[in-house]
């Protein structure tokens, strides 16, 4: 039996990545399939299995080994689904451009959520700093800094800050989120230029970009880091988290809830609470909270349906 690394799953194919080097394209047996789907979402990137050939000398997924984390969202469409992006993670990189499309900083939380929820470290990247102003730019990794996560300001065209973010991520296996046309693939391609990754454009009309990347896909590059280039996405949702455990994954709110007059404050409309004090008196950030107040209301909403 051989050990692989999953680079890329295709349904019932994947693509591994052989211990002792190279590429294999593998077979995955429905039996795996049907229980990954029972239980914690099928076969991704970053999944460690055992493989061998059959008969015919075709290669075969035989198993797949335990992970020790994944990072997974709301399937779009499904809201009572899970979908696992990818597993065995060192760490998430979230990808957000200042312009071209606009910064959507409900983005960075909802996938700090889900990176806090899943117990993996995250880091930020603020793209495309070549279209924006120094005010701009300054005042979300400021925010970001301050709550404790790593930022970095690049321009993956100009070439700014892309040598400061791949020290942060080298030796490391990074999975790389964020909406479709915030230079994901770009930032990528001035890593490894011989990957040659597909760059989308942004539509002029909607602002949106337009996506380029089919299915996560964990590309090796020459010196061992690994990253994991995911799907842009319209909108994220975070998965599994119970109204108490929200809260827990904003790491500048919680301990601001010690002051509350109610051990059970939801930090909504509960007189006495802290956490609503600070916001008004400026000493916690209103969009952040905001950000929690709306995803508190989507658990309601979902719970209810």
């Amino acid at each position: 039996m051989n050990l692989g690394l999953v680079a890329r799953v295709d349904l019932r194919q994947a693509v591994i990545l052989a211990s002792g080097g190279g590429e294999v394209a593998c077979r995955i047996r429905a039996r795996l399939m049907d229980r990954a789907k029972r239980l914690r979402g099928a076969l991704v990137a970053g999944d460690e299995v055992e493989w061998d050939t059959d008969e015919q000398g075709t290669a075969v997924v035989e198993e797949v080994l335990p992970r020790r984390n994944a990072f997974t969202r709301r399937a779009a469409g499904f809201p009572g689904r899970e979908q696992v992006l990818a597993a065995n993670l060192d760490e998430v990189v979230v990808v957000a451009s200042l312009a071209r499309p606009s910064l959507r900083e409900g983005l960075l939380d909802r996938v700090a959520v889900a990176a806090e929820g899943a117990g993996l470290p995250l880091r930020i990247v603020l793209s495309k700093v070549d279209l924006a102003t120094a005010e701009e730019s300054a005042r979300p990794a400021d925010l970001y800094r301050a709550i404790g996560y790593p930022v970095h300001v690049v321009s993956a065209l100009e070439g700014h800050g892309v040598a400061e973010l791949y020290a942060g991520i080298r030796g490391r296996r990074s999975l790389v989120v964020g909406h479709s046309g915030v230079g994901k693939s770009t930032l990528l391609n001035a890593f490894e230029p011989s990957l040659g990754l597909r760059v989308g454009e942004v539509n002029a009309v909607t602002g949106r970009g337009r996506q380029t990347t089919a299915a996560a896909v964990l590309v090796r590059l020459a010196d061992g880091t690994e990253v994991v280039d995911s799907p842009g996405f319209r909108a994220f949702a975070p998965w599994g988290l119970s109204r108490e455990e929200l809260f827990h994954t904003f790491r500048d709110l919680r301990g601001l809830a010690a002051g509350c007059r109610f051990r059970d404050c939801g930090h909504v409309a509960e007189p006495g609470c802290a956490v609503r004090a600070a916001v008004e008196a400026g000493r916690a950030s209103r969009e952040r909270y905001e950000s929690y107040a709306r995803l508190r209301e989507e658990l309601e909403q979902e719970g209810e349906a």
